[in-house]
């Protein structure tokens, strides 16, 4: 299993872990919000059965003349003038039901002011016994709101039952006895209940969120450590297989410039002859400093050191494009200087090995005509180089200069580097306080323009 793989792999079980954790977290919160509103539903209950054990308390003449229209409705009914639904809907519709609703409102406010109640009352049976003989169940239902008694709740869909009444009337109708026994419950709903709740429950809510907020931030930099390290990991992979890659230009530009010496007429032409030393000596200075700065900077996270001095720009850059035409015989080079004698301040190593890069990259991806022009914009000097390479779509151009980052398109995915170069020269750039930018179309080459402060 390569690295790619464990990472990856490595990666899908810390997000089954978060999920889990985070499941396991909401399950949490989910009991202890159901415990809270348990609680909460029992507390309501104690309370309200400490301020009315029946109606009685309430209003005991309301009471009273209900009883008395039970009484008076069972003897009717015996009398045959009224069938059960008759006798069901005088109960449902009596005549003292917005007067007790307006009681027991009153009672709630008082003696509960913290809490804002609706209530409903609900008839759930009315049966009658007469002399032990079998039941005579007039009425006897679930409890649903349509058999409201008193109350002003509009449905039981969000209320809890506090408590069921189970009241027993004795009478006597032509000298037999009889029993009457109904049962109601008490249904009530607290306006805002939920808010209620989640407030007592503030300190659990902060604590899980916070718990997840942690696993996610926990897991949000693992995930970019691992990846950090699989970049890493890759570029000192690529760096050991690619490094004669990274420093073939200096040597190869050696090689060229030494067989160029065995020419009989070079070392007889004096000014042919210092020319190609000068180039050798240059490469070989190069060579030296490319090795220490790819192993001590490459891929060290330090900001880069300049060691400044005064230079002619287009004299630095046509010996740039001299040694890069012996490297690369075959690529053709134009060069239009619109300036002339410009001296910058500038690191000649750094910038030098920046302009190559840049150079070089065109090379590596299909160019084989590279436009190099300079001129002045304000007070910033402008290096143009433009290429006719495969070009850079659109969608990645942005990525160009971030670090690591290689083109892979068309059949040149396989061509060597660290994806370091274009990165390097970003750094380098934005060490003079300059920027580089680039335009290009897919197909259509590269334009590349560095801007330097004059």
């Amino acid at each position: 299993m390569n690295m790619k793989q464990r990472i990856n792999l490595l990666i899908a079980f810390s997000v089954i872990a978060l999920i889990v954790l985070s499941t396991v977290q909401c399950y949490l919160v989910k009991t202890a919000y159901d415990y809270k509103v348990a609680q909460f539903h029992t507390q309501i209950k104690n309370e309200i059965a400490q301020i009315s054990n029946d109606y009685s308390d309430i209003d005991s003449a309301l009471v009273s003349k209900k009883e008395e229209l039970y009484k008076s409705l069972s003897e009717t009914y015996f009398q045959g003038q009224k069938n059960k639904l008759d006798i069901k809907n005088e109960v449902l519709r009596n005549e003292y039901q917005s007067a007790l609703t307006r009681e027991i409102q009153r009672k709630f406010e008082r003696d509960l002011p913290n809490f804002k109640i609706d209530f409903a009352i609900v008839l759930n049976k009315f049966i009658l016994y007469q002399n032990t003989k079998k039941a005579d169940t007039i009425f006897s239902e679930k409890p649903f709101i349509r058999n409201k008694l008193y109350g002003n709740l509009a449905s039981l869909n969000h209320a809890f039952l506090v408590r069921s009444y189970v009241g027993t009337t004795n009478g006597t109708y032509k000298n037999q006895d009889y029993k009457l026994l109904t049962e109601d419950s008490m249904y009530v709903s607290v306006i805002d209940w939920e808010m209620i709740i989640l407030r007592r429950m503030t300190f659990v809510l902060i604590l899980s969120l916070l718990s997840i907020l942690t696993l996610i931030t926990l897991f949000v930099i693992a995930l970019k450590a691992l990846i950090k390290q699989k970049k890493v990991s890759d570029v000192k992979t690529d760096f050991i297989n690619n490094i004669t890659h990274e420093l073939k230009t200096p040597l190869a530009t050696l090689g060229i410039s030494t067989k160029i010496l065995e020419q009989k007429n070079i070392r007889e032409n004096d000014a042919n002859f210092t020319a190609i030393v000068n180039t050798i000596s240059r490469q070989n200075n190069r060579l030296q400093n490319l090795i220490d700065q790819v192993m001590a900077n490459s891929l060290a996270e330090n900001e880069i050191e300049l060691q400044k001095e005064k230079i002619e720009t287009e004299e630095f850059l046509q010996a740039i494009v001299n040694d890069f035409k012996i490297t690369y015989p075959e690529i053709e080079i134009k060069t239009r200087f619109e300036t002339q004698k410009t001296t910058l301040v500038l690191d000649k190593f750094h910038l030098t090995t920046a302009i190559l890069n840049v150079l070089e990259n065109a090379v590596k991806y299909g160019s084989n005509t590279i436009f190099i022009k300079t001129k002045q914009i304000d007070n910033q000097f402008s290096i143009s180089i433009e290429d006719n390479g495969i070009g850079i779509s659109k969608n990645k151009q942005a990525l160009l200069f971030e670090k690591f980052y290689r083109v892979e398109q068309g059949n040149l995915h396989n061509t060597k580097g660290l994806g370091l170069g274009l990165y390097y020269v970003d750094q380098i750039v934005k060490a003079h306080q300059g920027s580089v930018n680039v335009i290009s179309d897919l197909g259509k080459g590269a334009q590349f323009t560095i801007l330097l402060k004059v």
